[in-house]
């Protein structure tokens, strides 16, 4: 049976879990409500390439939404894939999302054509990139599962890191896209791993070499 200390970290654990990428998603809504129902216009935030202004869209950016449509789509997915990010990788959660939203930010800016990028489009990109390699590199079949549902439910958004829509923002696509890859490289030491079982350490083969190599000798002084 589980002490108090274990079941409050438990339940501290399963509230960050769900807690965290609802409030996240609420505050987009909220946003979104403010920005319509007092009549401002929040697009000139937006990350607008290679100018020192556009810069502040990097971590603006994320926050900000051209239409219901366009925060409808980014909500469903963001929330299960963060909800993902910080079951599986709950020591590195909050580092693959702060660094990666500041990363593929900062590429967007560096890439993307002359407009305000806006969306938490990049930053789906980069959870759907990280969760998706993660799993394959490491070999973890839970992952390796988890990767397939990420692949079956959203595996159309590989189209939409090209240039298919001119009013899309594929470079944010592409930039949370290639951060996604790199930091499953990065942190592939971190977080949960597969099971190593005794027999497939190498220091269980030096054991049977070891053993081997007694019994050979016995049976020569047997003989």
């Amino acid at each position: 049976m589980m002490n108090l200390q274990e079941e409050h970290k438990q339940f501290k654990f399963s509230t960050i879990v769900i807690a965290f990428p609802l409030y996240f998603v609420l505050t987009l809504w909220v946003i979104y409500w403010i920005e319509i129902n007092y009549d401002l216009y929040f697009n000139k935030y937006g990350i607008y390439p290679r100018t020192m202004l556009g810069l502040r869209g990097i971590i603006l950016s994320p926050f900000i939404h051209s239409g219901i449509k366009h925060l409808f789509n980014n909500s469903i997915p963001l929330f299960i894939l963060l909800t993902s990010l910080f079951y599986f990788y709950r020591k590195i959660a909050f580092k693959v999302l702060i660094y990666g939203v500041l990363l593929s930010g900062l590429l967007t800016w560096v890439i993307a054509r002359e407009a305000n990028h806006i969306g938490a489009s990049g930053i789906v990109y980069l959870l759907f990139s990280f969760i998706l390699f993660s799993g394959i590199i490491r070999k973890y079949n839970r992952l390796i599962a988890v990767s397939l549902i990420v692949i079956f439910l959203y595996g159309s958004m590989i189209w939409y890191i090209l240039p298919v829509k001119e009013e899309i923002s594929w470079e944010g696509h592409l930039s949370g896209f290639i951060v996604g890859i790199l930091f499953s490289f990065i942190y592939r030491n971190y977080g949960p791993q597969p099971i190593k079982y005794h027999w497939e350490e190498e220091e269980y083969e030096d054991e049977l070499k070891i053993d081997d190599y007694e019994t050979r000798e016995e049976e020569l002084l047997e003989k």
